[in-house]
C-alpha cells in the first residue's frame, strides 16, 4: 500500500491548519499552499472533500478560511485520510462483498495477512490526532497498537 498525494497533502495541510489556526482563527488556503508548497487548486479540491466530511468548516469574508471542526485533539489522521477517499486497505480485492481477488472469486493465500495489516494501520492512524503531530508526540514508541 502506498499513500498517494491526496492523503499525504491533506494531512500536511491540516497539521498546518492545526499549527496556525490557534483559538479557532480561520486559516486561508493560500497561506497553507505557500507554507506547505502545495498547489492552491489542489488544496481547494481536497478541502471540498474535507468540508463535506465535516473535518473542516469554512469561514467566509475578510479574514476567512478554514478551521478544524473538531479541533486538533478531536481530529485523527485516519479521519483526514478517509475523508479524501484514501482507502486504508492493502488487499488487492476490489469487491468487499466477500469475493476474493482470484479468478475463481476466492481469496488469495495472503489475504488475511494484508487485511490484518490494513486493520492495524487504521487503528494506529485513528490513535494519532493532529495535536499529536503538531506537538511532535508521534514516534515509533509513542502509540502502541494492541491486537484485538
Amino acid at each position: 500500500m502506498k499513500l498517494n498525494t491526496k492523503g499525504r497533502y491533506a494531512v500536511m495541510a491540516l497539521v498546518d491548519l492545526g499549527l496556525y489556526g490557534q483559538q479557532g482563527k480561520p486559516v486561508s488556503l493560500s497561506d497553507i499552499a505557500e507554507r506547505q508548497d502545495i498547489s492552491l487548486s489542489y488544496l481547494e479540491q481536497l478541502f471540498a472533500k474535507l468540508r463535506r466530511a465535516n473535518v473542516v468548516t469554512s469561514a467566509r469574508g475578510p479574514g476567512g478560511g478554514y478551521v478544524l471542526t473538531h479541533g486538533v485533539t478531536g481530529t485523527t489522521i485516519a479521519d483526514i485520510i478517509l475523508a479524501v477517499d484514501e482507502p486504508l486497505d492493502v488487499t488487492r480485492c476490489k469487491n468487499k462483498a466477500g469475493n476474493g481477488c482470484m479468478k475463481a472469486k476466492s481469496q488469495c493465500l495472503t489475504h488475511d495477512l494484508w487485511s490484518a495489516l490494513g486493520q492495524q494501520m487504521h487503528r494506529y492512524l485513528s490513535s494519532v490526532s493532529i495535536a499529536d503531530v503538531c506537538e511532535k508526540r508521534v514516534s515509533i514508541h509513542s502509540h502502541s497498537v494492541a491486537a484485538e
